[in-house]
């Protein structure tokens, strides 16, 4: 674990895991969801760099170890800096482990997260990853959130009733959705400031054209996961990509998954499809 400071002064906390056998092949960057922080992914972290890959996933600000008020505050301008946050992460990682290609995996929120970065700062990760991803300018509206958190979670869970727990339209395994609900730094949503934010931002994540056309981009969801709304926003984020002469999109679905894949009741496959790209993306 490290920090580094934010342009406003937020400490941001990193979980970093690295090959005990040789040195890295290559180093992923995770960017998590809402609600909940970087520690969650220690299982997949655990199985990459037994496959040769250095792991790095920070506690976006209002969320984890980098909660600096309370839960789901960003701050001022907070969803530009968590962009900016993920960012100078990114060049952590390049000074760290120079030369070797860097893959940016996002989840849910951290995969909004990874679509600006991309349009911010092209070239600065060689791959893009995106689980559990929408386009944000059909997402919101659909699911009307009016700048309310418990709406927006209520609204996720709707398909699901009735429903064991609040949270079911996270995965199909009930272990996995009870340790998410008794974990203090897990289950809740951005602020109304910062979902406004995102949603400032969301005609601009509309337009990939910016992004560098040589970029790997792996699209991966389940057909039951309320935030792609039937797979009709991750089809236009897919869309999009392709559109904008990107060659190398690949769109993976998984019938009967839910929100978080890597968590899913077949992540032994979803695990297994992501590393067969990594490797070949990383070379």
């Amino acid at each position: 674990m490290f920090t580094f400071p934010s342009a406003d002064g937020i400490e941001i906390h990193v979980r970093q895991w690295l090959p005990a056998a040789a040195p890295p092949r290559a180093v992923v960057q995770i960017a998590h969801g809402m609600g909940e922080h970087g520690g969650r992914y220690e299982a997949l972290a655990a199985e990459l760099t037994a496959l040769g890959y250095a792991v790095y996933a920070n506690d976006h600000r209002g969320h984890g170890l980098s909660m600096h008020s309370r839960k789901g505050c960003l701050g001022a301008d907070g969803w530009n800096r968590l962009v900016e946050d993920t960012a100078r992460l990114s060049r952590l990682v390049r000074e760290r482990h120079p030369g070797l290609p860097l893959v940016l995996l996002g989840h849910s929120l951290g995969s909004f997260a990874a679509q600006q970065h991309v349009l911010d700062h092209p070239g600065l990760a060689d791959a893009v990853a995106l689980c559990g991803t929408a386009a944000v300018d059909h997402l919101l509206p659909d699911l009307a959130v009016a700048g309310s958190g418990t709406a927006l979670l209520g609204a996720l869970n709707k398909a699901f009733q009735p429903a064991r727990t609040p949270a079911d339209w996270l995965t199909r395994d009930e272990a996995t959705v009870d340790r998410y609900l008794a974990d203090p730094l897990c289950g809740f949503s951005l602020d109304a400031a910062g979902l406004a934010d995102l949603a400032c931002e969301a005609r601009r994540l509309a337009d990939p054209r910016e992004v560098p056309t040589r970029l790997p981009v792996y699209v991966f969801v389940g057909d039951q996961d309320p935030v792609n709304g039937g797979l009709v926003f991750s089809d236009v984020v897919v869309d999009r990509y392709r559109n904008a002469g990107l060659a190398d999109v690949t769109y993976r679905i998984y019938p009967g998954a839910r929100h978080e894949l890597l968590n899913e009741t077949n992540r032994a496959e979803v695990s297994a499809d992501l590393t067969a790209w990594l490797d070949r993306v990383t070379g």
